[in-house]
This record gives structure tokens, C-alpha cells and sequence, in this order.
């Protein structure tokens, strides 16, 4: 096993990773920025760095820099996390040159699912069904007569992106030309590359992905779907595992495809298959994600299996200590995305001080953060702070369980999703499963939901938490004692009959 991870990354994945790092038995080293000097990966670190500014572009994302405090510090391995340089072809290439070990699949693999516009070509070669559409970065005109062809609506897409960014949805072809355009802004902003392709939209569509593992020894499993419908501008909210829409027949067939994809790019390390699943049942290859998921934990939740020590396991060289048969998932899980944003003003990202925290806790419930009293959360990253995972023996219990634990859940001084997750649970259509990629659209449609002045959800809110304290809580006057129980008890035992 290694000598010292570094974890080249922040908030609530690096403290996930330096915790299974702990488990084994590894020194780990943490790098930070200005803002995240007192950051709670910081902490729990055995050794801590600084290696720049706030801007990622002068910290998180200096290749360089990250490397040479691995030699400084003598780290022989380095997790990216997800995010940042997780899926920086450039970046493993460096690792490996410099004579360390990468905890993901090897530059080849990075670079060959990367290009979204290279993966289609690659899993068409593989016989993985992929969404209709053009096979390469095309023109404007080609755009416009592949449009004509395809029929609307189509999605105008990044060759070279991911998250959601460059990317626009097209209904007729006067709108194209400006989609397009925007595309490639956006495209060329994210990723410094604008080119684009064409898509076919898959409505109405499940978001639907599979979990793999594979070892250098040619071994490569899946770990069954998780349900990722519910998301806003392509950014997903809320995960569950397994799928509502999913049974035994498509999980089995659905694996096999996505150990397939990893085949055909000689994949190793933990990576993610994305599909469109169709109301007809069919289903189709949206990209490849080269590196350990956010929502990664409903997969361990049904499983079993802690997918980041797998991850330290096979970078190391061992082989897979499980077999696709020895996979069983049980249960069902539930991931919330916490993130700092303002539900109710556009999901527009707020910062702010910690001034109050108290997680929900209890059989099942699983809580990744961030976050501790006092902390500031920075308006510099990615808003997610935390994530709450439950787990239950029914669908339905898992329901009841993270609607317990979102009313538990406090956190003073930031804005925070939590009031948009506590609408979901108690959303008819989400509890009957009935899900799609345009379900927060239809939410956010609905009459008197999600209001959209915070300042009357705070009053209410206010006002709910006072009555609870009011009934549950025992008020105590000064200089009185409470009547005794024993006493109490005496009395009706002498009244029975």
C-alpha cells in the first residue's frame, strides 16, 4: 500500500477521502488555498499545504505546484477527488512522469472519454447504443441541415464539456444559429475548446448511470444504477439507488454495456457510465465520467462496498477483492446535494458564516460535509457543502427517513437547498417514482410552491420552530421543583379498583 496519499482536492470529498486513507492506515496530506486555510480537510490531515490564492486557476488547478509538494512532502500516490483536475488527462500524464501513482483510470482512458465527440465514436466501434446525432465537431451550416434531419428538439452540446456547461436545448430552427453561439462561448470559456455537436432529445428521459470498478488485471465489474433524473440546468440535486424504472433484466443488461464502454478504453480505477434511459425502455450512451461520482455513496449505501478504498486498493496494483456475482443490492438510498445556494431566488449561490450547525444523525442516516461552526463558506467554489445519504429497507422508508433527517438538519447563517429537498420528499410525483430529467421544471411550475420570497419562508419558518420548542419543550420556574413521579404514581395506585 502507499507510503502517503495526497488529496488534491477540498471540501467534503477530500475529508471522505483522508477518512478511508485513516481507515488503512496512510498518512495523508492536504493541500489548501487562502480561503480554506482553517477548512476541515485542513484538520483532519496528518500534513497540510498551501499552494495559492483563492482562484482556483492559482491553487487547485496548478498542476505543478500540487506535484511538487507531493515530492516535498513524500506522497507516492495522489487522489484527485472529483472535480478540479480529476479528469485532467495532462494532469495524470505529470503524475505518472514524475514517478507517481494517480488514484484514477491512466491518461489513455482520460483522454479517450474526455472528448465527448472521440467517446461516441469509440463506444459506437464498441456496439454501445449512443444517442442519435452528429459523430464529430461540425459548422453552423452542417448544424443547421443535421438539425432538419434529426427533427426537434435537439440539445447543442460541448465536444469537449461536462456538468451541464455548453449546452443548450433547441426546439426550432430559428433558434439554433443563437444556441449555437452561446454553446460555443460557454464551451470556449469552461474548456478552451468551442466545439460542439448535435444531439437528439430523448424526451421524456431518465437520467440513469452505472457504477464501475476495474483492476489493472483485466477485471471489470459494475456495481448496479443509480437514479439521477432530478437536476437543474443539467447539474443533478438529488441521486437514488437503485432506479424506480429499473428492474433485474435492463440492470443486467445495462452493466454489461457499461463494462463493455470501460473495455473498449482499457479502463481501470472506479469510473461512472451515464445513460439516457427512454419511456420505451431503451437506452443510450450519454458519456463516461473518469473518476470517483458525487453521488457515490447511495452506491455504497446498497452495496456494501466503499468504492474510495477500492479506488487506493487497485491504484496499488491489487486485484478486485469482489466479483460481479458477490454484487447484491439491498435496500435503498437516498443522496441530497446540500448545497449553498437560495432555493427560492434562482438557486443563486450565498456565502456567509456557520453561525449554527446540528446534523441529523440516527439509524441510516449518513452525513459527507464540509462544514463546522464558525466556518465561512466561500463564494469561490462549487456551492455544494455537504450531503445527506439515507438509507432504508423499502423505497418508502428511505423517503421517510431523509424527510426526518432534512427537518433535523440546521444550519445557521447560510441559505442553504435543504427547504428544496424537504418540497421533493413530499412531491406526489417523486414518491411514486415518476421522474424524468424535467421534473424540477414541473416543480418549480406548480402553484403555491416553493415561494419565492425568502424573507416570508424565513418568518414561517421561524414561527414552526417556536411552536415545536413551545410544545415539546419543559419550561422550568425559578425556585420550583417538579412534582415527583413517585408521587404521582402512589396516587393512581391508590385509586385503582
Amino acid at each position: 500500500m502507499f507510503r502517503k496519499v495526497l488529496v488534491a482536492n477540498r471540501g467534503e470529498i477530500a475529508v471522505r477521502i483522508i477518512r478511508a486513507c485513516q481507515e488503512l492506515g496512510i498518512p495523508t496530506v492536504a493541500v489548501y488555498s487562502e480561503p480554506d486555510r482553517l477548512a476541515l480537510h485542513v484538520r483532519y490531515a496528518d500534513e497540510a499545504y498551501y499552494i495559492g490564492p483563492a482562484p482556483a486557476t492559482e491553487s487547485y488547478l496548478r498542476m505543478d505546484r500540487i506535484i511538487q509538494v507531493a515530492k516535498e512532502a513524500g506522497a507516492d500516490a495522489i487522489h484527485p477527488g472529483y472535480g478540479f483536475l480529476a479528469e485532467n488527462a495532462d494532469f495524470a500524464q505529470a503524475c505518472r512522469d514524475a514517478g507517481i501513482t494517480f488514484i484514477g483510470p491512466p491518461p489513455e482512458a482520460i483522454r479517450a472519454m474526455g472528448d465527448k465527440v472521440q467517446a461516441r465514436r469509440t463506444m459506437m466501434a464498441a456496439g454501445v447504443p449512443v444517442v442519435p446525432g452528429t459523430a464529430e465537431g461540425i459548422t453552423d451550416e452542417e448544424a443547421l441541415a443535421a438539425a432538419e434531419t434529426l427533427g426537434y428538439p435537439i440539445l447543442v452540446k460541448a465536444a469537449a464539456g461536462g456538468g451541464g456547461k455548453g449546452m443548450r436545448t433547441v426546439h426550432s430552427p430559428e433558434e439554433l444559429p443563437r444556441a449555437l453561439a452561446a454553446a460555443r462561448r460557454e464551451a470556449k470559456a469552461a474548456f478552451g475548446d468551442d466545439r460542439v455537436y448535435l444531439e437528439k432529445l430523448i424526451h421524456p428521459a431518465r437520467h440513469v448511470e452505472i457504477q464501475i470498478l476495474a483492476d489493472e488485471h483485466g477485471h471489470v465489474i459494475h456495481l448496479g444504477e443509480r437514479e439521477c433524473s432530478i437536476q437543474r440546468r443539467h447539474q443533478k440535486l438529488l441521486e437514488e439507488a437503485p432506479s424506480t424504472a429499473v428492474d433485474s433484466d435492463l440492470r443486467r443488461r445495462m452493466g454489461e454495456v457499461a463494462v463493455r464502454a470501460a473495455q473498449a478504453v482499457g479502463y481501470t480505477n472506479a469510473g461512472t457510465v451515464e445513460f439516457l434511459l427512454g419511456p420505451d425502455g431503451n437506452f443510450y450512451f450519454l458519456e463516461m465520467n473518469t473518476r470517483l461520482q458525487v453521488e457515490h455513496p447511495v452506491t455504497e449505501m446498497v452495496t456494501g462496498v466503499d468504492i474510495v478504498k477500492e479506488q487506493l486498493f487497485v491504484a496499488a496494483g491489487r486485484t478486485l477483492r469482489w466479483r460481479q456475482e458477490d454484487i447484491r443490492m439491498k435496500g435503498w438510498a437516498i443522496e441530497c446535494r446540500i448545497t449553498a445556494e437560495d432555493p427560492f431566488n434562482n438557486f443563486l449561490p450565498t456565502g456567509g458564516k456557520v453561525t449554527y450547525l446540528h446534523e441529523p444523525s440516527g439509524p441510516g442516516v449518513r452525513v459527507d460535509s464540509s462544514l463546522y461552526g464558525g466556518m465561512e463558506v466561500s463564494l469561490h467554489y462549487d456551492p455544494m457543502v455537504a450531503k445527506l445519504i439515507v438509507w432504508g429497507e423499502t423505497r418508502e422508508e428511505a423517503i421517510l427517513r431523509m424527510r426526518r433527517a432534512l427537518e433535523e438538519y440546521r444550519i445557521g447563517g447560510v441559505r442553504t437547498s435543504i427547504p428544496f429537498h424537504i418540497q421533493v420528499m413530499h412531491n406526489d410525483a417523486f414518491i411514486a417514482g415518476r421522474l424524468d430529467t424535467r421534473f424540477v421544471e414541473r416543480l418549480f411550475a406548480e402553484p403555491n410552491t416553493l415561494p419565492r420570497e425568502p424573507q416570508v419562508v424565513a418568518v414561517a419558518a421561524a414561527l414552526i420552530q417556536r411552536e415545536r420548542e413551545r410544545r415539546t419543550a419543559i419550561r422550568l420556574k425559578p425556585h420550583r421543583r417538579l412534582p415527583s413521579p413517585w408521587r404521582w404514581a402512589a396516587r393512581l395506585e391508590a385509586v385503582r379498583p
